[in-house]
């Protein structure tokens, strides 16, 4: 069990250090997807209120995990809709 888990972690590892190099290689790619945004506003009761505050354009990374802090493009197209709660 102990071989395992040092193998999945040296895997993981090696994995993010690719990502990493290849990403910085590459001249760090940056790309752009259109967001929804939404703002939630709790209310009395346990209710909230949905404000739609409109489309915007978010930097992402081009790359498998996140670099130079920003989301991979890949995780932001997957999901278009972000709420901010307040």
């Amino acid at each position: 069990m102990r071989r395992i888990v040092v193998a999945l972690l040296a895997a993981f590892v090696a994995l993010y250090v690719g990502d990493w190099t290849v990403y910085k290689v590459r001249g760090s790619p940056q790309g752009s997807v259109k967001v929804s945004q939404t703002l939630v506003v709790p209310l009395k009761g346990n209710k909230s209120e949905y404000d739609y505050l409109g489309t915007s354009d978010v930097a992402c990374s081009a790359s498998i995990f996140s670099q130079d802090g920003e989301t991979p493009c890949w995780q932001l197209r997957r999901d278009q809709n972000q709420n901010t709660k307040m």
